[in-house]
């Protein structure tokens, strides 16, 4: 899933960073400034909504958009995931272009705030 997401985005035109997991990607959103951050909701060692908390807390990528990938679909998971401070949500299996399409919609209307 992560190969096949930094795929589509690089081939939608997009500098693309990985992290193996939440652990990884929470140290690395300590010194790097990011645009977007695409997270799974499912991920070894921390979460994608502990992700997202831990982010939204402070630090240089607070106000940054996040937009989180699950197969969960009930509202229950969605208002876990807004009350965290998620921008934006894509429900799996979806298709390459509907991830870059939600991409930019997302980074379009973070860009005019």
């Amino acid at each position: 899933m992560r190969k096949m997401i930094s795929v589509t985005l690089r081939g939608a035109g997009y500098d693309v960073m990985e992290a193996s997991d939440g652990m990884e990607a929470a140290a690395i959103l300590k010194t790097t400034v990011v645009d977007l951050i695409v997270s799974d909701i499912n991920m070894p060692r921390m979460n994608g909504i502990d992700l997202t908390r831990q982010v939204r807390s402070g630090g240089i990528n607070k106000s940054t958009p996040i937009l989180l990938l699950t197969t969960e679909s009930s509202p229950e998971m969605k208002n876990q995931g807004r009350e965290a401070g998620a921008t934006a949500w894509i429900v799996k299996p979806f298709q390459p272009d509907q991830l870059a399409g939600v991409v930019g919609q997302v980074l379009s209307r973070t860009k005019r705030l």
